[in-house]
């Protein structure tokens, strides 16, 4: 089985915003091993997200806020698109990972702050509900940051999706995993589960405490969950991670797992 990587050359335009997240260098070399490993991995285009995409989670106000400037609402509203068509590919059961910025977790229904402008996590979910494809969901949400925008959103504002949200608060590798693997085995059956995939939690980023093979094992213990709550539907988006190279490494050892 391939892993689907959804990804457009526009997320390389680093002229949106001026943050870490929107630094020049950070997704080049994800795509390089992506292109460099056809056999596992399987490039996707993005795609922008219509507008009733974007307000099943969103608020007009916000809406024309981020649209008031031109290219920071283009290069969202495709990072919120390349969410939804990981989300479709996840529902078909493909595993999928959306390599998009800017990212989304701290976006909430009217505001957005932490490098993120529309919610990709809740865009997806609400997209495919909205569609009758699914009714309930498990997030997993292991940035270094608590996604304020995904439990806002998704327990206060979510028109009737279910939905379960685990931020790991464990501060050592092996009660990370454990605490994981734990409220995974213990929750019951969704239809889909999805990880807010924030690297910056890795020994040489800010978070100085996950290596690549903890990674790895949070790819599998979703792929084997996944396999017993969903029937094997799950996916991915990109959050945090800031230093480039060990993203790049642990992004392939997640998806190694994964798959």
């Amino acid at each position: 089985m391939q892993c689907s990587v959804i990804f457009h050359d526009d997320f390389y335009d680093y002229r949106y915003a001026s943050d870490p997240s929107a630094a020049p260098g950070r997704l080049e070399r994800i795509i390089s091993i992506v292109e460099e490993n056809s056999d596992f991995y399987k490039k996707i285009d993005a795609r922008p997200a219509a507008e009733e995409d974007l307000l099943r989670a969103h608020t007009p106000r916000h809406l024309k806020e981020i649209k008031n400037d031109p290219l920071l609402y283009r290069v969202s509203a495709l990072s919120a698109g390349g969410a939804i068509v990981a989300a479709e590919e996840a529902w078909e059961g493909n595993p999928s990972f959306a390599v998009i910025r800017p990212p989304g977790h701290h976006a909430s229904a009217d505001s957005c702050w932490g490098f993120c402008y529309f919610n990709n996590i809740s865009i997806s979910l609400l997209k495919l509900f909205a569609d009758k494809k699914i009714n309930s969901a498990f997030i997993l949400d292991f940035d270094l940051h608590v996604g304020d925008g995904n439990l806002n959103i998704l327990e206060d504002f979510q028109q009737g999706l279910e939905t379960v949200i685990l931020n790991p608060g464990a501060n050592d590798r092996k009660s990370y995993i454990a605490e994981v693997e734990s409220f995974m085995a213990d929750m019951e059956p969704v239809d889909i589960m999805v990880a807010s995939a924030g690297f910056d939690q890795g020994i040489n980023d800010w978070g100085n405490l996950l290596h690549p093979e903890d990674y790895k094992r949070i790819g599998e213990l979703m792929k084997e969950y996944s396999e017993k709550k969903t029937g094997g539907k799950r996916y991915a988006l990109l959050e945090g991670g800031y230093d480039h190279n060990s993203l790049a490494e642990n992004f392939d050892a997640f998806c190694r797992g994964f798959v």
